[in-house]
């Protein structure tokens, strides 16, 4: 049996917004959450850019014991799921009495791991660590940490997939509901965003430097891009079972039809058009859809020299006769890495709930490759029925999702 599989929830905190309310303002607006960070520079790093975002403050909201484990990303992932949760009118007796899943997308638990080390080098005694410590350090923090606070008995593990993390998780979480194995799954990404975990991806001089006016900074597939600005947060989204859904009376918000991957085995950072490629297209054969049936592409697109035309050169090779609108959020929000294949849908869900496509701000110039896609530089009301939403990463690993408004 296959099932359809449909949203019935979203959450997010993120650099533009710690709701969807504040989030859609920001997005209708391009309004950009990057700021400058004067301790990184002082801390040996080449670019004191980064998202700025509000630390959040869960004592009262939640138990000191639940508290304990949760690192920085798992605060951001614990506040997007009660917002998700919320929004698919889903409580904590719907969450006891039923099997319900996670699968989150991270990549680093780099805070708590340092400042374990610096705790046990300083004082030579593990005792001090702390009993919280190991739980915040795990790569699957996340997962643990939110499985216990929502009393989850479903499926429950961690995917790992550089910046392609979130993406993954709401496609493993698709493919589960739709063969039958989990009828509801909180899907999401998850990014620390404190200085620790960027260290190396700033000695790699992926950041830009445009230090001077930092919303201005990220400057997905313009021509005079120096790099992408790292930023953080997390993002939920509620997958469940058409069917489970009209049986619980759930809001329906959109069907995700199609999911497509690939890995480029080659580079072990630059990316493959023909792997880009052949992720959208896997993602439209799965969905049953045309290239023209795509209303609005959500790309990867960081501001990175190299990687925003590799995107450019795949879409332009599978879009080039229709001309679909395309946007990099990441202008606005920075890069939120293993959040952001799962924030892209919130931020595209949206736009598709409210008729307007968000801009790629900060666009000057374009390059050959983007002078050849239809790039939204500015806010366009449009309805929005289909959209698909771009997501690769270190080691050559790609995900494409399709998202497109529920017919009955």
């Amino acid at each position: 049996m296959i099932n359809r599989v449909v949203i019935t929830g979203l959450g997010v905190y993120s650099t533009i917004g710690k709701n969807l309310e504040e989030v859609r303002n920001s997005l209708y607006a391009g309004k950009s959450g990057i700021g400058f960070d004067q301790e990184r520079k002082e801390f040996g790093f080449r670019s004191g850019l980064t998202g700025v975002i509000e630390k959040p403050i869960l004592k009262g909201q939640l138990d000191r014991r639940l508290r304990v484990g949760l690192p920085e990303q798992g605060e951001y992932a614990f506040l997007a799921t009660q917002e998700a949760l919320a929004n698919a009118r889903i409580d904590m007796d719907f969450l006891e009495a039923n099997d319900v899943g996670i699968l989150y997308g991270n990549d680093s638990s780099a805070k708590p791991v340092i400042e374990a080390t610096d705790t046990l080098r300083a004082k030579r005694d593990t005792m001090l660590l702390g009993s919280g410590s190991v739980f915040q350090s795990m790569n699957s923090t996340v997962t643990m940490n939110l499985s216990t606070i929502f009393k989850l008995k479903g499926i429950n593990f961690t995917i790992s997939g550089a910046c392609a993390s979130g993406s993954h998780s709401i496609g493993m979480g698709y493919f589960l509901i739709k063969h039958g194995l989990q009828q509801q799954v909180i899907c999401g990404g998850a990014q620390e965003l404190n200085m620790y975990s960027m260290g190396s991806f700033d000695a790699l001089s992926a950041f830009s430097t445009k230090e001077s006016n930092p919303i201005t900074a990220s400057k997905p597939f313009d021509k005079n891009r120096d790099g992408l600005v790292p930023s953080g947060g997390a993002a939920t989204v509620i997958l469940e079972s058409y069917e489970s859904a009209i049986k619980r009376g759930a809001p329906i918000l959109a069907e995700l039809v199609g999911y497509g991957f690939s890995s480029n085995g080659s580079h072990i950072s630059q990316p493959s058009v023909d792997g880009l490629v052949k992720s959208m297209e896997m993602a439209m054969r799965d969905a049953g859809l045309t290239n023209a049936e795509i209303d609005y592409i959500n790309a990867h697109a960081t501001s990175t020299p190299v990687g925003d035309g590799f995107e450019a050169r795949a879409i332009d090779k599978l879009f080039s006769d229709v001309k679909t609108p395309v946007s990099s959020t990441k202008s606005m929000t920075g890069h939120e890495c293993w959040m952001a294949g799962a924030s892209e849908i919130v931020y595209s869900m949206l736009m598709l709930q409210n008729s307007f496509i968000a801009p790629n701000i900060n666009f000057e110039s374009p390059d050959d490759d983007s002078a050849k896609l239809n790039l939204a530089t500015k806010t366009i009301d449009k309805n929005i029925d289909v959209f698909l939403s771009n997501s690769f990463g270190f080691g050559g690993t790609n995900s494409s999702l399709i998202v497109r408004k529920i017919k009955k």
